[in-house]
């Protein structure tokens, strides 16, 4: 399965992330609402944005989501953990406020699927437990939660994850 795609919905492009694209996503990111109930809720700072951007490079299955219409960059999202044919997860996924509440993540979610299952027999989410806007946005697109994963951050704190995942129809 290709990592980097490039891939088109009706209203927006999803291209490989690159360096370049740095200034524009952090630009995306910095609004610290985007992180309020999220894992890294200060990933709004430039310091730990960059930590972030760095993996998401190294990554080599990390997307840059661009507006068709305005052809900015309005946030991310990365493929990630290939496990041969049978499971891929998308996850690291953030869109600028003005794209939430409508159909703009919906768009993000069924073009990446698309793709995946097009390789895979399931996908998975990894979500922070407290992140309930985005869990929200996983069970109306019908994706079940299946577990929960106890990991461990960088720093050595806990890590709570829950699972959700999406199976080829």
């Amino acid at each position: 399965m290709e990592l980097q795609p490039v891939l088109e919905g009706p209203r927006l492009r999803l291209r490989p992330l690159k360096a370049a694209d740095f200034d524009a996503l952090y630009a995306a990111a910095s609004d610290p609402l985007i992180w309020e109930q999220h894992p890294a809720p200060n990933r709004h700072e430039r310091r730990v944005f960059e930590e972030f951007f760095d993996r998401a490079l190294k990554s080599r299955g990390a997307l840059a989501v661009v507006d068709k219409t305005t052809n900015v960059i309005i946030g991310t999202s990365r493929y990630y953990d290939l496990e041969s044919r049978d499971s891929v997860c998308i996850g690291f996924t953030f869109l600028t406020r003005p794209y939430w509440g409508g159909s703009y993540n919906r768009e993000l979610k069924f073009v990446m699927l698309d793709h995946a299952f097009s390789a895979v027999r399931r996908v998975l989410f990894h979500v922070g437990p407290l992140n309930l806007r985005s869990r929200r946005a996983l069970e109306k697109i019908g994706a079940k939660l299946v577990g929960r994963l106890e990991r461990t951050k960088p720093d050595g704190s806990p890590d709570p994850t829950v699972v959700y995942e999406l199976q080829r129809p």
